[in-house]
């Protein structure tokens, strides 16, 4: 079950693949500066996940302008979702939970997708700039899409 509104998020460091190499990913590095949206998914390479970074990263300027930043999370290595990225021209940050310790924090890991093993829900989280979730979600299957008008609703009372 996903963390409730009004918990402090657990904060993180995960790894992302930039054109440099390896950079980490950490959530308290937002901590009064801006607001940041995470969202979780299952795999990379994959028709919905595929879908919803791309829907993302079109609108990513809305979220900018809602001071937010946005982190995709999955259980795919860096370079697996760097290679996906590329693939699909993705610009979000995407940071990978390989162990998948983070997902497990926010109350989001599956024990099982389809015989793969434990992978993230599909999740989201509006994180505000002092580490308080506003926004918690886990959609009721791995196919349905987060809310993202309530996500840009809870954004826009954060301004």
């Amino acid at each position: 079950m996903a963390i409730p509104v009004g918990s402090k998020a657990p904060d993180f460091t995960l790894k992302t693949k930039t054109a440099a190499g390896l950079a980490d990913v950490t959530l308290s590095k937002n901590f009064g500066v801006k607001n940041t949206v995470l969202l979780f998914f299952p795999l990379a390479f994959t028709g919905v996940c595929t879908q919803e970074m791309c829907d993302v990263t079109a609108g990513l300027n809305a979220y900018q302008n809602l001071n937010a930043d946005v982190i995709g999370i999955s259980v795919d290595s860096p370079f697996a979702q760097e290679a996906w990225a590329q693939k699909e021209k993705i610009s979000i940050t995407l940071a990978s939970d390989l162990n998948k310790k983070t997902a497990e924090a926010y109350g989001v890991l599956l024990p099982d997708l389809i015989g793969l093993g434990s992978v993230s829900a599909r999740a989201a989280f509006v994180i505000d700039k002092n580490g308080i979730v506003q926004y918690s979600e886990q959609t009721p299957t791995v196919k349905d899409l987060p809310n993202f008008a309530a996500i840009k609703a809870t954004l826009e009372k954060l301004k």
